[in-house]
């Protein structure tokens, strides 16, 4: 295995780790009875786009991205037999 592949795997797996703690951070998506009586309108639920929740889901979104470009380039480095 070539230094690429090694530092490419690692990464790989520290973004691994990143996602999986990101996504365990993130609150359930349960409203419960307050949908049906309108209760689920409150304060904290308007300003959702600046709390923590709305932080967790843009990382996760940017270290899915990175896993996928990092997957890519292993499997594009392991076709051309560069590892």
């Amino acid at each position: 295995m070539s230094v690429w592949g090694i530092v490419l795997g690692i990464l790989l797996a520290i973004v691994s780790i990143a996602i999986i703690v990101v996504i365990i951070l993130q609150e359930g998506n349960q409203q419960g009875l307050g949908v049906v009586t309108g209760a689920a309108d409150s304060y904290f639920s308007k300003n959702k786009a600046r709390s923590i929740d709305a932080f967790l889901a843009r990382w996760t979104k940017v270290f899915a991205a990175v896993f996928v470009i990092f997957v890519i380039a292993l499997n594009v480095l392991a076709f051309f037999k560069i590892l």
